[in-house]
C-alpha cells in the first residue's frame, strides 16, 4: 500500500488552519479564497517509505493575508510528525520557504513553498 501525500496533507492542513485545502485549485478560486493547494512534484518512493517533494501554494485576496497564511502553514508542517489519515509522517523539511509566486489573475495573491515529506502508508 502506498501513501498519497496530497490526500494525507490537504485534509490535515484544512483541519489545522481552518482554510479550504485541496490538491487542485477550483475553477472559482477567486470566490474560494483563502485556499491552500498541496501538490506532489516528484521525489523518491522506496519499498517501505516515500520522500516526495511537495509544493504548497497559498492563495489569498491580499499579499499580507497570503504571507501570514503561508508562514503559518510552514510552521505547522515542519512540526508535523505522526499519524494522519492514510499515512504516518516521519518528518517534513522545508526546502524552499514561502515566496511570492506569479498568478494570472492579479486579484489573487499566491505564495509558494517546497517541502520534502518523509512518510509511509498507515
Amino acid at each position: 500500500m502506498v501513501a498519497d501525500v496530497e490526500a494525507a496533507l490537504a485534509p490535515w492542513l484544512e483541519q489545522t488552519t481552518g482554510v479550504f485545502s485541496a490538491a487542485e485549485t477550483p475553477a472559482d478560486l477567486e470566490d474560494s479564497l483563502p485556499m491552500i493547494r498541496v501538490e506532489r512534484g516528484g521525489g523518491g518512493d522506496g519499498r517501505f517509505s516515500m520522500h516526495p517533494r511537495v509544493y504548497v501554494d497559498v492563495f489569498a485576496a491580499t499579499a499580507d493575508e497570503a504571507r501570514t497564511l503561508s508562514n503559518s502553514v510552514r510552521d505547522a508542517l515542519v512540526f508535523l510528525s505522526g499519524s494522519v489519515p492514510g499515512a504516518v509522517i516521519r518528518g517534513i523539511r522545508c526546502d524552499s520557504g514561502p515566496s511570492r509566486q506569479p498568478w494570472a489573475n492579479e486579484a489573487i495573491h499566491r505564495r509558494g513553498a517546497t517541502y520534502t515529506v518523509s512518510l509511509r502508508a498507515a
